[in-house]
């Protein structure tokens, strides 16, 4: 074979190479790819009931002091058990859910629903300092309702966690 031969020879074969380029990804297999994960979802659940306390023992009555004695000073009536962030949540939306202020009248228009997931940031007395959505409802008036609903949170435990995922759902009434 002469030099010109092998010239023709090595442009055939890169023109046959290049041509059959475009049916490569044909022969090749690809690994099936896994299914992706599901999301992480939390939910706010209130804590078991405490036992319920023996009923008080009746003390006999004192005797009545003379009418000269002193009276003594009232002892003020112990508060209420302290709330826990999620029972301060919820209350909180309760009231803003009867005033009309939590699902907004153009998102119920539309009939959108979902759940919103919210970062909260707590300072240390219990104010609230930062607020950003974390997983999104796939709804912006949804999510702006959520983040405006617990950035208006203002009775929450100063023992409250500093920072906490709060799940917000968004649910048309049937």
């Amino acid at each position: 074979m002469t030099r010109t031969d092998y010239r023709l020879f090595a442009a055939l074969a890169l023109s046959v190479t290049l041509h059959l380029l475009p049916l490569l990804p044909y022969f090749i297999t690809h690994p099936a790819q896994p299914e992706s994960a599901r999301p992480l979802q939390a939910e706010l659940r209130n804590p078991p009931p405490a036992d319920q306390p023996s009923p008080p023992l009746k003390l006999p009555e004192p005797p009545k002091p003379a009418e000269n004695a002193k009276p003594r000073p009232q002892k003020p009536a112990p508060a209420a058990p302290p709330k826990t962030l999620s029972q301060a949540v919820r209350e909180h939306l309760k009231r803003l859910d009867a005033a009309g202020q939590f699902y907004p009248a153009e998102a119920i228009a539309r009939g959108l629903e979902g759940d919103v997931q919210v970062l909260l940031v707590l300072d240390e007395s219990g104010k609230v300092v930062a607020a950003r959505v974390e997983q999104s409802s796939g709804h912006a008036l949804l999510d702006d309702a959520a983040l405006k609903a617990v950035r208006s949170l203002s009775s929450i435990p100063a023992d409250s966690p500093r920072d906490t995922l709060l799940w917000l759902r968004f649910r048309l009434k049937q």
